[in-house]
């Protein structure tokens, strides 16, 4: 991500034992599985809650979060953040940009980057596009996030370690642990993990689990530079209103079409007004065929009519407002082999 320039420099800021990433109680079983690793990568060892009254310098720093499609990304940033700022379904290449969002917590600033699987299985102008982003989000942060599924490590997980950079720390996060029924299991595991890259640290957790995700507070935040924070402490992304709008209309489709629906699909915001707190968004849905069509339709129009008004609920929740909300269904055939086309829908 390119860091804009540094804002003006801000007051030391007192973490106090309110701060919700301080105190955090150890897993005994985690403990023991990861202290048979042995050296000082084992993320097993919580921060001591500091005293109220010690002053710390501002930190800020990008972290990315990286892995292959469907294993948990999104999940875990809005986890993080505390609010849903990046879409979510169980179709593949749901996450198309790359999301920031933040959360400041007493003197750390903490920008995560969300970035869309990295695809090794067709080679269209979309997931060219795609990897591009990927790998330029990976070049410019100060801490690298691995995300894999516990106790599983496949060809698409080595395709994306092969792309990190050495010279970055990395975290090896092994999701999905909720689902490991015997936690001793994955010890041998993470030993042959060691083998693969030189990971900073290893953190078995589980997204949906709280008291994992403030874990990751503490974690990450030594491997933050002391500097002004870049964006205002209520921030929560940086991404626009009328962005935001369309990844929640994509969501929609695909998890109301489910797996009848191609990938190949997006959304282009045509209009975005703002009055007061209404907003009229006008919306075209992009398929590549007129079969795709009649399913983002649907009978009579009401699959269309659904994901529509989910769609507006959400964005009334989102901006605290109304929303007047208008779409279409449009065919743009092999839009998505089109490198000219990607671009103009907005994609790297």
């Amino acid at each position: 991500m390119n860091k804009p320039a540094a804002p003006k420099k801000r007051p030391k800021a007192v973490r106090s034992p309110a701060d919700p990433v301080v105190v955090e109680e150890v897993n005994p079983d985690l403990e023991a599985m990861l202290s048979q690793l042995g050296g000082p990568r084992a993320a097993h060892q919580e921060v001591a809650a500091l005293a109220p009254t010690v002053e710390l310098p501002p930190r800020c720093g990008t972290i990315a979060i990286v892995g292959r499609p469907n294993v948990g990304k999104s999940t875990l940033l809005n986890a993080l953040i505390g609010q849903k700022v990046s879409i979510t379904s169980r179709k593949a290449q749901t996450t198309r940009h790359r999301i920031t969002g933040i959360r400041t917590v007493a003197a750390t600033q903490f920008v995560f980057v969300d970035t869309p699987g990295f695809q090794t299985r067709h080679a269209n102008a979309l997931n060219r596009s795609l990897n591009r982003t990927v790998l330029g989000a990976v070049s410019d942060v100060d801490l690298i996030i691995f995300m894999v599924e516990a106790n599983r490590f496949g060809p698409d997980d080595a395709k994306v370690l092969a792309q990190l950079p050495t010279d970055i720390p990395a975290i090896l996060l092994a999701n999905k642990l909720d689902l490991i029924h015997r936690r001793g299991d994955i010890a041998p595991w993470l030993a042959s993990m060691q083998e693969r890259h030189p990971f900073a640290e290893y953190v078995p957790m589980s997204a949906k689990t709280a008291r994992d995700v403030t874990r990751m507070f503490s974690i990450c935040e030594k491997y933050l530079p002391e500097q002004p924070w870049i964006y205002a402490g209520d921030e929560m992304t940086d991404k626009s209103e009328r962005f935001l709008a369309a990844e929640i209309i994509r969501e929609k489709i695909f998890r109301l079409t489910g797996d009848e629906l191609p990938y190949t699909s997006t959304v282009v915001i045509d209009k975005f007004e703002e009055d007061g707190n209404l907003r009229r968004i006008a919306a075209t849905i992009v398929v590549e065929r007129d079969g795709h069509k009649g399913m983002v339709i649907g009978e009579g129009g009401e699959k269309l009519k659904r994901i529509g008004t989910e769609a507006r609920h959400e964005l009334e929740h989102l901006i605290n407002g109304k929303v007047f909300l208008e779409l279409w269904v449009k065919v743009k055939s092999g839009w998505a082999d089109s490198e000219a086309r990607v671009r103009s829908f907005g994609y790297e």
